[in-house]
């Protein structure tokens, strides 16, 4: 096995097993925790941890694109 199959399968597999995360400050959980539904707090979740994920991905990827550059670079 290839050294970037086991990245791929880790990566998959940390996928697959990843916990849910409940992302809501105190003001906010006390207001949605006495509606009848749960609905709103779960969009509200989801809605945190979208927008808390998204400024990672973009630094993982130009951290990737700069390590390519990089390593391209030193072979050539």
């Amino acid at each position: 096995m290839s050294k970037n199959n086991r990245y791929i399968y880790l990566l998959i597999l940390l996928l697959i097993v990843a916990i849910p995360a409940e992302a809501q400050c105190a003001m906010c959980r006390a207001v949605l925790e006495t509606e009848e539904g749960q609905g709103t707090a779960e969009g509200i979740n989801n809605g945190i941890i979208y927008l808390m994920a998204i400024p990672y991905l973009l630094i993982a990827g130009i951290g990737i694109v700069i390590y390519k550059k990089f390593f391209q670079a030193k072979k050539q």
